[in-house]
């Protein structure tokens, strides 16, 4: 009898995408910075990877509340009151520290309720294709993140019309959704702040575009919350206002530190989605301990204490983009917590990654597919509790790269990150 799981294995691995990391992973083991083992966290964001100790630069915790006390002692208090998991499905039941959370979150962003998922990518695969049926479409910017794209195949296997319009553009966004007609209404589904190069999009804009087109605007401001906007509430309210015709949806473990996504919504547009939305339905919840550090850090996030870490986190940006500007490097983002250094071919890319590695910096080296073929960026994350000292470091060695012809600089951009 053949051996079929062998048989799948050599399959895939005559994939486009499965051969190209695999030769990176045998061509230059040492090289490609992936698939590494944590082994222990310090002090100023010092970890250890793969046996060696460095500075992260490459932690999505930007307010640096992964290691507050205040949510420990939150995680403790609830593992004693819940035990490690709800045993259910949230079709059937939810943890009272749950209905606080989503009450919570509600009241801090300024909207009538939230949902929350096990996950920003969860949330995607869930809400988009919940939202829509055969009478409807949706179209996503080229450059939203992969869940997004991810929740536009399965609307589509549902049947739903879908479409991709050119980043930041809003003409071909008004081209995409004339050509996808007749639909009954549509989403138009944008990051809030992309992930991979810190930019933000033209919301007022698009959104103006979607409503004349009969659609609502659809923001993943994962990287946006509790990050942009008065008190963290993201960038919705700060580029529109209000919440007129948008759902946004937030990340619960990235500046928030603790575990999950959400969606922010009107109350009947939840209700249907608790009906709808199959990871939901069919799939296990956050651990209720970390609802309870949620609890806190929306308190965190909610008070007087808030300016003071966003500006430890503002004056870090301003330091690291201070210290590159002399270099005349190209430089994406930095209106958030994310830089990304654009180096252009791929080996190159992993090259720098690997030097400042070397010199004590973990920086996350990003190559196709998270990025167009000869976009490779370096993305640097920056977190208000990165001391000054080690921006220095990171900056001298940003500077040696450049001495060495590594990186790409200003006039000789040949590419450019998603």
């Amino acid at each position: 009898m053949p051996d079929l799981l062998d048989q799948f294995a050599t399959s895939l691995e005559g994939e486009v995408l499965v051969r190209h990391f695999e030769q990176y992973f045998r061509d230059y083991p040492d090289l490609h910075m992936k698939d590494m083992t944590l082994g222990a966290v310090g002090p100023d964001r010092k970890v250890n990877l793969n046996g060696r100790w460095v500075v992260n630069f490459g932690s999505d915790s930007f307010l640096g509340l992964d290691q507050d006390p205040r949510l420990k002692e939150a995680i403790r208090r609830g593992l004693e009151r819940w035990g490690t998991h709800n045993g259910t499905s949230r079709a059937f039941s939810s943890v009272a520290s749950c209905v606080e959370a989503e009450r919570k979150l509600a009241a801090w962003l300024k909207v009538e309720s939230t949902l929350i998922y096990p996950s920003v990518t969860l949330t995607n695969a869930g809400v988009l294709p919940a939202l829509v049926t055969r009478h409807d479409a949706i179209v996503a910017d080229q450059q939203a993140h992969h869940s997004v794209h991810e929740g536009l195949k399965l609307a589509h296997a549902g049947g739903a019309k879908t479409g991709v319009f050119a980043h930041d553009d809003p003409n071909d966004l008004e081209r995409v959704l004339k050509a996808l007609r007749p639909y009954r209404q549509a989403i138009v589904a944008v990051d809030g702040i992309f992930n991979m190069s810190g930019t933000l999009p033209p919301l007022a804009e698009l959104r103006a575009v979607a409503e004349a087109n009969d659609a609502i605007l659809y923001v993943d401001d994962a990287h946006g919350t509790g990050i942009l906007g008065e008190q963290g509430r993201g960038t919705v309210l700060d580029a529109l206002g209000d919440y007129r015709n948008t759902l946004v949806v937030g990340s619960l473990s990235k500046g928030l530190s603790c575990f999950g996504g959400f969606v922010a919504c009107p109350e009947r547009l939840r209700l249907a989605l608790k009906i709808r939305s199959g990871p939901l339905i069919f799939g296990g919840p956050v651990p209720p301990p970390y609802l309870d550090a949620v609890c806190a850090v929306i308190d965190i996030l909610d008070s007087p204490e808030y300016p003071i870490l966003r500006g430890r986190l503002s004056a870090n940006m301003r330091q690291f983009l201070d210290g590159l500007r002399p270099l005349g490097l190209h430089v994406l983002g930095g209106v958030g917590a994310i830089v990304s250094v654009v180096v252009g071919d791929e080996l190159a890319t992993l090259r720098a990654g690997r030097e400042l590695f070397d010199r004590g910096y973990f920086v996350q080296s990003i190559i196709f597919p998270a990025v167009p073929h000869h976009s490779g960026v370096l993305r640097v994350q920056i977190n208000a509790n990165h001391r000054p000292e080690s921006i220095v470091g990171l900056v001298a060695a940003f500077a040696y790269l450049a001495a060495n012809g590594c990186l790409l600089r200003i006039g000789n951009v040949k590419a450019t990150a998603s």
